[in-house]
């Protein structure tokens, strides 16, 4: 009997999700008093995972696992599931991981609950909370099956390490043939991405221009954030697609989220409210978004956001 992990990885290096997913599945392996087994696909960082406690890494490695193929990724985990007798599986909070995750609870026949932000409540019955209503209300949900399926809420679960001991075991699957018409590849740039930033600074139609954003890339940078956007201003190019934010975007759960220029349409909160943290930066006093957030400043970001860059600096360089 044991928990198992899934870790991926982009460009071969392990990101936030993983590592948060690695100490919640300790945590649960502690509580269920069960050895922890991670798998990690053709990574090159094979060796954190002693790091954050587990207690054996099984190594894939195939060439055709490097362009994503769910129904693949999914038969292998589930074949490496029944062969170590898992009763627990935890997945991160990732595309890939939100799409393989339902695919082997429906192999194994187990319960799968999604969205999950924190440890059981009670192991018997099983009981985990999940977000649900765009994030604004939580519901604690009993899984009466023998096997369960996690997979996490992004930005839930503290990091924490547990060294262990390192034991490698590599694992050769036998690749099914699918008749998946398409598949995709995860990335990475020098940028940090919004599904694994803890601090994100969004800008909206407030800032009038998209050669205006050079401030808001300048304050990410000293931030170590994600850039991201309203859905007006990825609408009309002057951001990728990619960083638009809210519910008809990607969602935030970051630990701050910096709303500047951005009036806090209802669409918009909700794909941002599970953030720990909001600020909002507008000229309008009653911008909606003043109203969601914990810190709010009524002034131009053109005369704000510089002094505030230069306080970010001062700080930085006196630390």
């Amino acid at each position: 009997m044991s928990v198992i992990v899934a870790i991926s990885s982009i460009n071969q290096a392990l990101q936030q999700n993983s590592f948060q997913a690695l100490s919640y599945a300790r945590e649960l392996a502690n509580q269920l008093n069960k050895p922890l087994i991670g798998i990690i696909i053709n990574s090159g960082e094979e060796k954190k995972l002693s790091t954050y406690g587990v207690d054996k890494t099984i190594l894939i490695k195939d060439e055709s696992l490097d362009t994503f193929n769910a129904k693949k990724i999914a038969s292998i985990f589930t074949e490496i599931a029944i062969k170590e007798g898992a009763t627990h599986l935890v997945f991160e909070a990732t595309n890939s991981g939100k799409q393989v995750a339902p695919m082997v609870a429906m192999h194994l026949h187990a319960g799968y609950v999604s969205g999950v932000v924190g440890l059981p409540d009670s192991i018997e019955p099983f009981v985990v909370k999940r977000k649900v209503f765009s994030n604004k209300a939580f519901a604690n949900v009993k899984i009466n099956t023998e096997i369960k399926v996690l997979s996490l809420a992004n930005n839930s679960f503290a990091i924490s390490e547990e060294p262990k001991e390192e034991v490698f075991e590599e694992f050769l699957p036998e690749m099914p043939e699918t008749n998946i018409l398409s598949s995709f590849e995860e990335t990475s740039s020098e940028k940090v991405s919004i599904s694994n930033a803890t601090v994100v600074v969004s800008a909206g139609r407030g800032l009038k221009a998209p050669e205006n954003w050079k401030i808001i890339e300048d304050l990410a940078d000293e931030l170590n954030a994600a850039t991201a956007c309203s859905k007006p201003v990825s609408d009309m190019g002057w951001r990728p697609h990619s960083e638009h934010v809210g519910q008809t975007g990607k969602p935030v759960a970051s630990d701050l989220y910096i709303a500047i220029g951005i009036s806090g349409a209802i669409q918009h909160l909700a794909g941002v409210n599970a953030s720990k943290v909001k600020v909002a930066i507008n000229n309008d006093s009653d911008a909606p978004f003043f109203k969601a957030a914990d810190y709010g400043m009524v002034g131009d970001a053109f005369k704000i956001l510089p002094e505030l860059l230069d306080e970010i600096r001062t700080l930085k360089s006196e630390s």
